[in-house]
């Protein structure tokens, strides 16, 4: 968790083959899950977002570990603790 912009962007087109300039947004978590960081293209520059806990610990999804992406509601629950059994949308949208 040493790695700034230029480590993370290292890791991003190494390890992950991707851009980190596409915009998406890339999550790093520790070995012990108690720190993540988020490393996001805004348009002009990367941001970098970064959380350590005092207590406990991360639970990343399930998914992630199978194919290493998560989809967009999950790095906030991520963030908040929140671990959904089942996450589905309220509304079904009918044209």
């Amino acid at each position: 968790m040493r790695r700034s912009f230029d480590g993370l962007c290292g890791l991003i087109r190494s390890e992950l083959r991707a851009d980190p300039l596409s915009g998406s947004l890339f999550v790093f978590c520790n070995r012990r899950r108690t720190m993540v960081k988020l490393l996001y293209f805004e348009g002009d520059g990367l941001a970098i977002w970064m959380k350590r806990l005092e207590r406990g610990r991360f639970i990343l999804p399930q998914r992630a570990a199978l194919d290493r992406r998560i989809d967009r509601r999950q790095p906030m629950l991520l963030l908040e603790g929140v671990t959904p059994k089942k996450v589905s949308k309220r509304y079904v949208y009918q044209i």
